[in-house]
């Protein structure tokens, strides 16, 4: 998709406080609805734990605030490399602490996508999930996650259900938020109010193209916080991230006073780093981790890489203190798992 295309774009997201105690990372079986959701992990299938509450994306970043600390918001692929590592990896990240997770449909046409995320697509596609099989793990293994859930789907399977219908669906399943990269601000107003009546936030794009007076309009209408695009063009791993970002953070933020998650182009740590000192209020790691996850050998080999990742990235999502170590362990860590 262009970038002009992307800069008019909606999407939601949602919000994780903190990471969970031991008793509350087992798992249980849960009714809903009258169906058994089997919502055990291997390790700790005889484990009962309870129903987790998620919160909203503004009291996660409230609380992000008054520790000092950055929103962990990371990527993956539903189905890649199978919906049944999608579970474990979503229990792997919310056991690591991440802040939000937003979750991938695999889409034939991904036009935001770099190679990386295609690739996944692809493959999980091409293994049978379908939106169908994603709602229903959602809503099979949200009740356990502590961090809210955004769903990160193109717009043609959400008109072809009818704006109601698809809101409510995945709002059932546990959803917290929704990513439209491909729907215009200007059309974003139906489908906003949708959101709102089910409680599923819709979060809109900013992009390094988009004017001032347009950033403060997609500020206005957005929900929850407002992605800023760091690059032009599609998502992928590069080797630096524009110097223009810290300029895009500060007019982002002389015209709102919603947090902003920079995504796009951040796979190694100084790259993190950098854009927290620039004044973001959350990092979107997406190619690194769908990489890690999905390109490895095994499911078993891909978890274990998504694990030591996302446990490195939380640790280091404060502004002071053990930025510079982390960040260093990081990016030696996406050097290995590039190289693979």
């Amino acid at each position: 998709m262009a970038t002009a295309s992307l800069a008019s774009s909606a999407f939601a997201g949602a919000r994780r406080v903190s990471a969970p105690t031991g008793s509350q990372r087992a798992r249980a079986r849960t009714h809903v609805g009258g169906r058994v959701r089997a919502a055990a992990t291997a390790a700790e299938a005889t484990t009962a734990a309870p129903v987790i509450a998620t919160v909203s994306i503004g009291d996660t970043f409230a609380a992000l605030r008054a520790e000092n600390k950055c929103a962990f918001i990371p990527f993956i692929v539903a189905g890649d490399p199978n919906l049944d590592a999608t579970e474990k990896a979503l229990r792997i990240l919310d056991d690591a602490g991440a802040d939000i997770i937003e979750v991938g449909v695999p889409y034939s046409d991904p036009l935001a996508d770099g190679p990386t995320i295609q690739a996944a697509a692809t493959r999980a596609l091409e293994g049978g999930t379908t939106l169908k099989k994603v709602i229903a793990m959602l809503k099979k293994t949200s009740p356990t996650i502590r961090a809210p859930i955004v769903l990160f789907t193109y717009y043609n399977p959400i008109y072809q259900k009818g704006f109601e219908q698809f809101v409510k669906e995945i709002s059932d399943a546990g959803a917290k938020g929704l990513l439209v990269p491909d729907i215009p601000l200007e059309e974003t107003g139906e489908l906003s109010d949708v959101c709102k009546a089910n409680g599923v936030d819709l979060v809109l794009l900013s992009t390094p193209t988009t004017p001032l007076a347009r950033m403060k309009k997609i500020a206005d209408a957005s929900n929850g916080f407002i992605y800023l695009v760091s690059v032009t063009g599609v998502t992928g791993m590069r080797s630096d991230v524009a110097s223009r970002v810290e300029e895009l953070v500060k007019s982002l933020k002389s015209v709102t006073d919603k947090p902003v998650a920079v995504g796009f182009g951040i796979s190694e740590g100084a790259q993190a780093r950098q854009v927290v000192k620039w004044g973001a209020d959350g990092v979107i790691v997406g190619s690194a981790l769908v990489k890690a996850l999905g390109e490895s050998e095994s499911p078993e080999v891909g978890l274990a890489a998504l694990k030591e990742l996302a446990t490195e990235l939380r640790e280091g999502s404060t502004r002071t203190g053990s930025d510079a170590s982390f960040f260093a362990k990081f990016g030696l860590f996406l050097k290995a798992t590039l190289r693979q």
